[in-house]
C-alpha cells in the first residue's frame, strides 16, 4: 500500500465515522445500519458508565451508581441488523449529539484497519421511559453527558470501509 492509498483509506474511515454519528443523532437508522459490516460486534456494556483508570472500579457518576455486572449482554449485539435494532430501540425518543475527535487509525492492509476515537455525547432522556433497557435510570434522570473511547477496527467490503468491531468505554459520565 502506498502512502497515498493509506492517507484516501484513512480519510474514508474518518468520513465512516462522521456518518456513524450524523445518523444516530438524526435518527437515520437505514444509514446507520449501513455502516457496520453485516458480522459487526458491537459493545456497549463499558458506554454507560466509568471506570477509574488505576483501580478499574466503576465510578459513581451524578446519582447513580452502577452496579458490576447490572448491564447485561443485551448491550452487545452481533450484527448490523441487530445493532440498529437495539439502537433503534434503546434512542427513539432521545436527543442525542456525538462529537469524535482526534481519531488514530491503522491502516494495517488494504482491507482492514484499527481505530481508537475520543468522543463526547449529551443524551436527553425523556422524563419517564418504558423502555426496559433503560430501567437502571432514575425516575428524575434527564440528561448523560459522557466522554469516553471508542476502539474499533474496520474491514473494506466491496470497496467500503464498514465498521467491524466497536466497543465503547466512558471515562466520565455526568447526570443532571
Amino acid at each position: 500500500m502506498t502512502d497515498v492509498e493509506r492517507l484516501v483509506a484513512i480519510e474514508e474511515i474518518k468520513q465512516l465515522k462522521a456518518r456513524y454519528f450524523r445518523c444516530m443523532d438524526v435518527k437515520d437508522w437505514d444509514g446507520f445500519q449501513a455502516v457496520f459490516a453485516p458480522d459487526v460486534h458491537f459493545d456497549l456494556r463499558e458506554g454507560i458508565f466509568a471506570r477509574d483508570p488505576v483501580s478499574g472500579d466503576i465510578l459513581r457518576s451524578g446519582d447513580i451508581q452502577v452496579a458490576e455486572g447490572s448491564i447485561g449482554n443485551e448491550w452487545v449485539q452481533i450484527g448490523a441488523a441487530n445493532v440498529r435494532a437495539f439502537e433503534e430501540k434503546v434512542l427513539t425518543g432521545v436527543i442525542t449529539v456525538h462529537h469524535g475527535h482526534m481519531p488514530e487509525i491503522e491502516v494495517t492492509s488494504s482491507e482492514t484497519a484499527n481505530g481508537i476515537w475520543t468522543m463526547e455525547d449529551i443524551l436527553r432522556f425523556p422524563l419517564k421511559s418504558a423502555n426496559p433497557l433503560l430501567s437502571w435510570l432514575p425516575e428524575s434522570y434527564k440528561e448523560l453527558h459522557a466522554f469516553g473511547v471508542y476502539y474499533e477496527t474496520y474491514e473494506r467490503i466491496d470497496g467500503r470501509w464498514l465498521i467491524k468491531t466497536l466497543r465503547l468505554r466512558r471515562l466520565r459520565v455526568d447526570i443532571a
